[in-house]
């Protein structure tokens, strides 16, 4: 039976990573073989009521901006309607996939996939932080990286939306010396991981983002809307497990599939232990 994939492709114009969308559609060719791909590209510099057809397979829609990519993502998901339970996977992939470290894309193949089909669970790469942080009362040290990742509709479904988070004003202040409320719901760690991030040297694991910039009044709000990004993120991950679907790391699942073991019927491992390898 072909593997069904719904492919929503969020970017923001195309000044930046112009190249993106033709990479991704290699990387299908490659990592995706055999498999049927309906990709849907989301600009959410576009209006919201542009429609396109760009080539057999792939269509560009607009998109809100109004959550960065997980609402222009909920955009996707309302085109596809009704008919999104036609896939085995639905797809997320911004335009940045290719950002960080990135060898595990190639992993998540029509084999794997195949392997994990009917399960309640999103594949993808985990990220950890060196300790636990608190966000909304929800102690968490791992999420899944929303740049490149597969979840079955069913799972979208139950999240009814991806945005978890909307409310700028309940974390951030308008001051740049001080930018988290006194009050915000999140701890003073996950506070210092967001700042050593986006503005600083990074958050102790050796590795820096590639856009850091300086916080002035003038960055003031990227900060916010890129701070709200990497909350709901975080917060994805937390709804995911919620409910019941395993977040799963595609190079420990690769290497599972490599060595025979199972990967059907059996419940999947904790975060650590998938994480343990590295």
């Amino acid at each position: 039976m072909t593997l069904r994939i719904a492919t929503l492709f969020v970017r923001h114009g195309v000044q930046k990573y112009a190249d993106s969308l033709e990479a991704l559609l290699e990387q299908q060719a490659r990592s995706l073989a055999g498999a049927e791909c309906e990709v849907v590209v989301i600009d959410n510099a576009l209006p919201e009521t542009h429609r396109e057809m760009v080539q057999p397979g792939v269509t560009l829609i607009g998109g809100s901006n109004a959550h960065w990519e997980f609402s222009a993502w909920d955009s996707g998901v309302a085109h596809f309607g009704a008919s999104l339970r036609r896939f085995d996977f639905v797809q997320l992939v911004t335009s940045a996939f290719r950002e960080l470290y990135n060898d595990y894309i190639a992993l998540c193949d029509t084999a794997l996939l195949t392997a994990l089909r009917g399960r309640s669970l999103a594949l993808g790469h985990i990220d950890q932080y060196n300790a636990p942080i608190t966000l909304l009362g929800r102690r968490s040290q791992s999420w899944i990286r929303t740049s490149y990742l597969f979840l079955p509709p069913q799972e979208l479904q139950l999240l009814g939306s991806l945005v978890s988070l909307r409310d700028e004003a309940a974390f951030f202040t308008d001051d740049p010396k001080a930018p988290f409320r006194t009050d915000a719901p999140l701890d003073e760690a996950y506070r210092q991981n967001i700042l050593g991030w986006l503005i600083g040297a990074g958050t102790g694991q050796g590795v820096a983002w590639h856009s850091r910039f300086d916080l002035t009044a003038e960055t003031l709000p990227r900060f916010r809307a890129k701070a709200m990004a990497i909350l709901n993120e975080h917060a994805l991950a937390i709804r995911l497990r919620a409910q019941g679907s395993a977040t799963l790391d595609a190079t420990w699942a690769a290497r599972q599939l490599r060595a025979g073991g199972p990967l059907a019927g059996h419940a999947l491992p904790h975060w650590q232990e998938q994480l343990a390898h590295r």
